[in-house]
């Protein structure tokens, strides 16, 4: 059984980590309000860029001449799985559910005969990928570094991954990170962005808004899907800081809360004991009173 001495130490540790838990929390409650904002501003120029590109390439739909972004190589041997976690932990399970899908997919194309190539932004990630996908993790991006996200970070990953594709290392490019709804609530997502799934444009009214462009629609294409890709990955960064800060908010609550019943209960058990102690003393000088 532990001393007195032992207990009071176990007490006072638990009592300093709940007050390191405590400051984690409100740093994470303080970032994850800049972070919520910049990932909702970034939503509608990345929905509006995907309204536009989905009417443009349903004019363009059957030219000869379409980009391969768009068009694709024709194949679909080549998988690139573009994985986009956090830099650092004690956030839950945000970064094990976006790997967890990864891996997932990773495995479903690999059953199919399919070659697989990982793309990791992010350590955490990377460190959980290359124990199982060690070879075939062919680039790893590290944004410690990085203060605050910027459209620059996401430009320069889309830059590596297009060279990629140019130079016909895979065929399809597919993107996971943390779609951001809540505090509570982050959604791992798979998002393919290479070659671009294009959903045809809602109809009003039964008719479809015709438009005509100037220069041509494939023209246009070529140089609005470049910028698409890196809106994409820049949105998915963005979601991702925010559901980060979420998640480590929701997970250091919650070990403030846990590190509060351990001092409860700890406190309760060191003064039964204590209490056990003083009573056993007594009990001791009393009969040793009394044998006198």
């Amino acid at each position: 059984m532990a001393s007195l001495k032992d207990m009071r130490v176990r007490i006072a540790s638990t009592k300093a980590t709940q007050k390191i838990t405590k400051a984690m929390q409100m740093v994470a409650a303080s970032k994850l309000r800049r972070a919520q904002s910049a990932a909702e501003a970034a939503r509608p120029y990345a929905e509006k860029m995907d309204a536009v590109i989905s009417n443009i390439a349903t004019a363009a739909a059957g030219s000869p001449g379409a980009p391969v972004l768009l068009a694709g190589t024709g194949r679909d041997q080549v998988h690139l799985l573009l994985v986009c976690t956090g830099e650092r932990g004690l956030s839950g399970a945000f970064n094990s559910s976006i790997v967890r899908l990864a891996r997932e997919r990773a495995h479903a194309l690999m059953n199919q005969g399919k070659q697989v190539k990982l793309f990791c932004v992010g350590r955490k990630g990377y460190e959980q990928l290359r124990r199982t996908f060690e070879s075939q993790i062919v680039e790893h991006l590290d944004l410690r570094a990085v203060r605050q996200l910027g459209f620059a970070n996401a430009e320069d990953i889309a830059q590596r991954v297009l060279a990629r594709f140019e130079a016909g290392e895979f065929d399809v490019c597919t993107l996971f990170y943390s779609n951001f709804k809540s505090v509570i609530s982050q959604v791992p997502t798979a998002q393919q962005i290479i070659p671009l799934v294009v959903e045809a444009p809602a109809a009003n009214g039964g008719a479809r808004t015709s438009y005509e462009y100037e220069p041509e629609e494939d023209e246009i294409l070529t140089r609005l899907l470049p910028r698409n890709l890196a809106v994409q990955i820049f949105r998915a960064l963005l979601e991702n800081n925010a559901s980060f800060y979420g998640a480590q908010m929701t997970a250091m609550d919650n070990a403030t809360r846990n590190a509060g019943e351990m001092i409860r209960k700890q406190t309760l058990i060191y003064n039964r004991t204590r209490q056990a102690m003083i009573t056993k003393e007594l009990i001791e000088i009393i009969s040793g009173a009394e044998a006198v």
